[in-house]
């Protein structure tokens, strides 16, 4: 059975992210959230109030599928590491609310609630929306000692993350391409 909870997740394609459920035996498929939040307090007592935990599952393709589903500025960073020029992109400046997700995979990666104006010229989140859905990997290229973020669904590229911004609960500054982000609006 697959029960979809909350279309703003059915919009970004997070069918393949789901968590099994097994209280009696029963294979279901729950995707989404439930209505109340004292229902995921219960169940989930980890998570940020209203999401069920989705299991990312890795996403393994050749790189010809990656170059075929993505645009060649998607492919460039996504898959090869490389950034957008700053200012430039979709949602550095963007102020919606809802979920940014991984646009390679769909994984929904940042709430809108954590992102923030660093200045930097890309998104800035201070957290992401479950610590396992983020791939944190020592970079040392260009002379520099960074943390890179990837996606924890299919390995891409999404930016880095940063020790720098003490004005948040986190103290980390999250500096994300927004090629590598979709963004499915609260409704």
């Amino acid at each position: 059975t697959v029960r979809c909870t909350d279309r703003h997740l059915v919009a970004l394609g997070i069918q393949r992210f789901f968590e099994r459920e097994n209280a009696r035996g029963e294979d279901t498929v729950i995707i989404g959230k439930k209505n109340t939040q004292s229902h995921n307090e219960q169940v989930y007592p980890n998570l940020r109030a209203g999401y069920h935990k989705l299991m990312i599952e890795k996403i393994d393709k050749t790189d010809e599928e990656w170059r075929a589903q993505l645009t060649p500025e998607q492919y460039k960073v996504l898959r090869q590491a490389g950034t957008e020029r700053a200012f430039t992109g979709q949602f550095w400046n963007h102020k919606g609310e809802g979920v940014y997700a991984c646009a390679a995979c769909g994984a929904p990666l940042f709430d809108s609630t954590t992102k923030f104006d660093s200045g930097c010229g890309w998104p800035s989140f201070f957290d992401s929306l479950e610590q396992d859905r983020i791939i944190r990997h020592e970079d040392n290229t260009l002379g520099m000692r960074r943390v890179e973020v990837l996606c924890a669904g299919c390995h891409s590229h999404l930016g880095h993350v940063f020790p720098d911004a003490p004005q948040t609960p986190t103290g980390e500054r999250y500096c994300i391409n927004s090629v590598c982000l979709n963004f499915a609006p609260k409704k």
